[in-house]
């Protein structure tokens, strides 16, 4: 059974106003969720499959190899709170295993997450699904979910997604995540390490181009729902790894000097002047567990590849 609850009511900035807001400042600059409407969710799923980008299958393989520990650490009766919730492959192979009470995913794309609940329910009849539209960026509040057993809960955050908030943020973002679990709730949470800028750069700018047009896909949307005219080729994919401050960075470049309309307002470009859509913080684990520790998260576990590219991380809430 799935049963839906939405959070995006009015009052909160819209993507007309993140827009007009974000193209008006000296960086003009776009937040990332925007990226995800149909066609912006399948490019990413491609680009999960692409050679250089070696994060998600990465994260899988940690995931199979420590499954059985991460179980144990969790125990039964859970209810398992996902933010940015798929159908994919780990998050099928934690409600497999884990068979939770409950399983909450939140996801700002309604209708990617009611193709991703649907996919789930019939590949878990049994599985108890209450799903929530809500932008987990800002801070959230859950419902109590009642007429269940719950000894514990738990957030589930894979996909190096944490990466795309600034330090700052994340620890604003972890501060809200242990209100949610509670004393002796369990955050489980896949996290990119720093390594080589040649690896970094080229996970984000593959050489087929498919990030290249996730990325110019932003201003597809720009122009199909807010009145837009960018002309895309007059717009080039910039990607690279910042080694100052452990962060890829992505930017729409304009190539030419030129204006563009949204939603009846002119914006214009210089050449070379870039829209900042994207970034990607990397970290050692030992900065990550300051960073969590400063939002009273106790580090129980973690488990990385061989090549150390990745972790995932065990937390408790204390």
């Amino acid at each position: 059974m799935v049963r839906y609850y939405n959070f995006l009511g009015p009052g909160g900035p819209s993507f007309r106003d993140d827009v007009l807001d974000g193209l008006a400042r000296p960086q003009k600059a776009i937040p990332p969720k925007y990226f995800y409407d149909e066609r912006g969710s399948k490019l990413f799923e491609a680009i999960c499959e692409l050679p250089e980008y070696y994060p998600t299958r990465t994260e899988m393989a940690i995931m199979e190899r420590c499954i059985g520990e991460v179980v144990r650490l969790l125990g039964p009766d859970t209810q398992l709170v996902e933010f940015g919730s798929g159908a994919g492959v780990k998050t099928r192979l934690m409600i497999e295993h884990l068979e939770p009470s409950l399983y909450v995913p939140v996801e700002i794309a309604e209708g990617a997450l009611r193709e991703a609940c649907a996919d789930l329910a019939r590949r878990f009849p049994w599985l108890n699904i209450n799903a929530v539209v809500a932008d987990f960026g800002r801070p959230l509040k859950l419902p109590e979910f009642m007429g269940m057993p719950i000894r514990r809960k738990v957030v589930y955050f894979p996909g190096s997604t944490i990466g795309n908030f600034t330090p700052e943020e994340a620890g604003r973002f972890l501060a809200n995540v242990r209100e949610i679990v509670g004393s002796g709730g369990i955050l489980i949470i896949g996290v990119d390490l720093k390594k080589e800028k040649r690896l970094l750069d080229a996970a984000y700018d593959d050489a087929q181009g498919v990030t290249a047009a996730f990325n110019l896909n932003l201003l597809a949307r720009i122009n199909r729902e807010l009145g837009g005219d960018f002309q895309l080729k007059r717009f080039r994919h910039k990607a690279f790894y910042d080694e100052a401050q452990g962060r890829i960075e992505m930017h729409l470049e304009s190539l030419y000097r030129q204006y563009v309309h949204v939603a009846g307002r002119r914006f214009d470009f210089a050449p070379g002047e870039t829209i900042h859509t994207e970034i990607s913080c990397k970290y050692t684990v030992e900065e990550f567990r300051r960073l969590a520790a400063g939002a009273r998260f106790h580090a129980e576990a973690v488990w990385t590849d061989p090549a150390h590219r990745f972790a995932v991380h065990a937390m408790m809430a204390v």
